[in-house]
């Protein structure tokens, strides 16, 4: 069995744990840092705490199971596709403590609603897509927090223990190489929850390719960096535009270091740069660029899902299979508290020996978000089809993802000049 059905019992758990984890999350943050400076990336964490309760109450509570709305205003408030980004600053919202009152009310009657003898499974699959839909809102406050400098949160059971990431002993890195082959990429009716951009299978034909066991690391940039990979337009393609606009000259979240060398900020702290963890916050351009001046190239999502899944029409839901991610097997769920060294979790490799394809950072691909062929839009309209030709494809999650939401065939999707959120790369070599 390559995928593995989720019960009533540990969908209702699921529910619970998604509004918990948003909870503590912002738990330690004022009400003035709720609401945050308006910027185009980011929403006031305080906003979108009410939204995601909406998303869930909407479709699970009204409109899978009938019910009456518990707020009659929270259309007019949290609606992302009605309540234009710029305005969510200025509305009359409800106070913090209203508004988690809110998120646990619907979580409560939603986990009610699946375990019910009479539930049915379309009940359960409209619970399990606000689940994730919970689960993309809180690695975005993850990402909030980095980018206004706000210190790590506090969570029970995670950030003041934390699970062992060490990096195995052994010299490991270089390439993978891979016959290619015919490929159904994307995902199978069969599979028990996938989004529409993943619908459906179809057959592609993969050339031979060699793609690197480990993402980019940070030492690996940095040479980049120093050799003036910022300074030399040449390198950026079309984005060279963005990058004299922006004015950058080393990743966003890089500062010189006193002593030489570089420093990474890691949310309210700077740190010496660790030369094994994989770069991250990189634009799609910058990656695409120290491709260039590597010699390299970023991977199609077509040859990462192909490496990922040994190109097994049989997909498993991740390269090792169907069971939840382990700290041996990926750094995810924020148990690591941050990136790991990309030669740990080696019990997660996928078969033909690519590590990390699952977590520690997002892998952006050299892909446009496009539509697979038999496209199917999901209830949720605007969770697609509206970014298709603008975006650039990142694959297999970040430490901060949550293990149950990645998987070997989910695509995510960003513009290529966003640097902010939890994005690195790994390369191919050019034939």
């Amino acid at each position: 069995m390559n995928h593995r059905e989720v019960t009533a019992e540990e969908l209702a758990g699921w529910i619970s744990d998604a509004a918990h984890r948003a909870e503590e999350l912002v738990a330690d943050l004022t009400d003035d840092q709720l609401i945050g400076p308006l910027l185009p990336t980011v929403n006031p964490l305080l906003w979108e705490l009410g939204h995601i309760a909406w998303f869930q109450e909407l479709f699970v509570l009204r409109r899978a199971c009938g019910r009456d709305p518990i707020l009659p205003y929270a259309d007019a408030l949290y609606d992302s596709g009605s309540v234009p980004h710029d305005t969510r600053w200025y509305l009359a919202l409800p106070s913090r403590e209203n508004t988690l009152s809110y998120l646990r009310t619907v979580a409560e009657r939603v986990a009610q609603e699946v375990t019910a003898g009479d539930a049915t499974d379309v009940v359960r699959h409209f619970a399990r897509y606000t689940v994730h839909h919970h689960d993309t809102h809180t690695e975005a406050f993850t990402y909030t927090r980095q980018l206004l400098g706000h210190p790590a949160p506090h969570m029970a059971g995670l950030t003041d223990t934390g699970a062992s990431f060490d990096a195995s002993g052994e010299e490991f890195g270089g390439d993978v190489k891979f016959a290619g082959g015919r490929f159904l990429l994307g995902a199978q009716r069969s599979d028990p929850f996938v989004y529409d951009n993943e619908k459906w299978a179809h057959p592609v034909d993969v050339g031979s390719f060699a793609m690197a066991a480990t993402a980019v690391t940070q030492r690996e940039f940095a040479q980049f960096v120093e050799d003036g990979g910022y300074r030399t337009p040449g390198l950026w393609s079309d984005g060279g535009a963005w990058l004299a606009a922006s004015g950058a000259t080393h990743p966003m979240y890089w500062r010189p270091g006193p002593d030489g060398g570089w420093q990474r900020r890691h949310f309210d702290g700077w740190v010496d740069l660790e030369p094994d963890l994989p770069v991250s916050h990189i634009s799609w351009w910058a990656a695409d660029a120290f491709c260039r001046w590597a010699g390299r190239r970023l991977p199609t999502e077509t040859e990462w899902e192909f490496a990922a899944t040994a190109g097994r029409q049989d997909k498993s839901t991740y390269p090792w299979g169907s069971r939840l991610p382990e700290p041996a097997e990926a750094a995810t769920d924020w148990r690591s508290r941050g990136p790991v060294p990309v030669s740990a979790c080696g019990q997660g490799d996928s078969p033909d020996g690519c590590r990390q394809m699952i977590g520690n950072v997002w892998e952006w691909t050299a892909s446009d978000f496009q539509a697979y062929p038999n496209f199917e839009r999901d209830a949720y309209g605007d969770n697609s089809e509206q970014f298709f030709g603008q975006r650039k494809v990142l694959r297999g999650g970040g430490w901060p993802t949550r293990g149950r939401y990645a998987r070997s065939t989910l695509r995510n999707y960003f513009t290529p000049d966003r640097a902010d959120v939890l994005a690195g790369f790994r390369t191919c070599a050019v034939h």
